[in-house]
């Protein structure tokens, strides 16, 4: 039987801190329903309504376009070990991207990782859980190093050529705000002096 919160208590904020992965969901009314999953120490609790996660590059950018015009977000977490439970938290988000004021803030809260991308603000309105018994058993290993491997070869002027490729717009054409007017500017002063893509 699923129950419902207007917020986080101290045992589900205990759970959510206890997971290894968790999914988040997003759409707007004409677009793909978008859903990832998200790993590494990438999410934070601010408070029990309000949590904070940290997007890093990947090969769509498919949360921050759809934020743009619909800001409603869905997060799940599961649990993979020996007591079940299904937790699903409901609200409206924002991407804070490395341009915005709030940027310096937001990205503290996090270790620093290569690629961070956009911190994504939700403001809960409902949590609910349910009981999680079909979730199969799996036990943890380890995290994969391979993004940050590529993140790391990259580098800051690969990373924003790549934003600038392939993170600018969704699967459905919608823009990602991820590239600004001043990134954009810099870009093309440094390929007509002839330094090209780094």
């Amino acid at each position: 039987m699923a129950d419902r919160y207007d917020q986080l208590d101290d045992r589900l904020i205990r759970f959510i801190t206890g997971q290894r992965v968790f999914f988040v969901a997003t759409a707007t009314p004409e677009s793909r329903i978008n859903l990832s999953p998200k790993g590494m120490d990438s999410l934070r609790i601010v408070d029990p309504r309000r949590i904070a996660w940290l997007n890093l590059t990947g090969s769509g950018n498919e949360t921050a376009a759809h934020l743009q015009s619909d800001p409603r977000m869905t997060l799940m977490f599961c649990s993979f070990d020996r007591t079940p439970l299904i937790l699903r938290v409901y609200g409206r988000a924002r991407a804070i991207h490395r341009r915005d004021p709030e940027w310096r803030e937001a990205i503290g809260r996090f270790p620093t990782l290569p690629g961070a991308r956009q911190v994504l603000d939700l403001s809960i309105d409902l949590v609910q859980t349910s009981c999680g018994q079909a979730v199969p058993l799996y036990d943890f290993r380890a995290e994969r190093q391979q993004q940050r491997v590529w993140l790391e070869k990259l580098g800051e002027d690969g990373l924003h050529d790549y934003w600038a490729e392939a993170n600018t717009r969704s699967l459905d054409g919608i823009e990602t705000g991820i590239v600004d007017r001043n990134f954009d500017d810099a870009q093309r002063l440094r390929r007509q002096a002839g330094g090209g893509p780094r």
